[in-house]
């Protein structure tokens, strides 16, 4: 069986996203700025379908991100779209008809809905049976792979505090949101023990890896 894990970019504050996110502004104000050291890399460019590019000591990174990847889950934030039921043109995601995942996805929501093949190999599932349900079939689907957590952070922190989690990468950049929503928050009391594995400094960003000890 391989790894639950995930990775996240982070403020120097605390942050994963900025406030009022919506679909208009899905990482909340300013929530951009903390993902500006990946835009330009090569390696992130080739997963959007993009030319070009430059190397940096972050491409190692993103590359072991999507390295033995076999299915991803989500919250219905990270999906997007508007909430409650999906109602008619349902949403289908923020990346269009062929989106970078190319791996069963598994969207944890309270609304039911059928699933959504997409190009390139990407298939939405939507799974309302909550979180352990939904990492049930995403094991399964991986055959022996990893599963990554895609976010939001809403639903990472309750695998964290269900003590499902692995591993743990965050991409801590020098950038302070004053207010939003914390990757961490509320997670004082789930026991959660930590061993550092790794710090990589690279331009405008510090990639921190923990296992987490079971």
């Amino acid at each position: 069986m391989g790894k639950l894990r995930f990775s996240i970019t982070m403020s120097l504050d605390g942050f994963v996203a900025g406030p009022e996110q919506s679909v208009k502004n899905p990482l909340g104000v300013d929530g951009m700025r903390l993902h500006t050291w990946a835009f330009e890399l090569a390696a992130w460019r080739r997963m959007h379908g993009l030319e070009g590019g430059e190397t940096n000591p972050s491409s190692q990174v993103v590359e072991a991100s999507l390295a033995n990847v076999g299915a991803v889950v989500m919250g219905r934030n990270m999906f997007g779209g508007h909430p409650g039921p999906w109602g008619d043109g349902a949403w289908k995601g923020w990346w269009g008809e062929d989106p970078p995942f190319h791996a069963p996805v598994f969207v944890v929501t309270h609304h039911p809905r059928a699933p959504l093949a997409m190009q390139g190999g990407t298939t939405f599932t939507f799974v309302t049976a909550g979180i352990e349900a939904a990492l049930e079939l995403a094991v399964s689907a991986a055959a022996g792979r990893d599963v990554v957590l895609g976010g939001g952070a809403s639903v990472v922190r309750q695998y964290l505090a269900a003590g499902l989690v692995d591993e743990v990468g965050v991409s801590l950049v020098p950038v302070l949101l004053g207010s939003g929503e914390r990757l961490f928050e509320g997670l004082g009391e789930a026991g959660l023990t930590l061993e550092q594995v790794r710090a990589i400094e690279a331009p405008g960003v510090t990639h921190l890896g923990y296992r987490v000890v079971k």
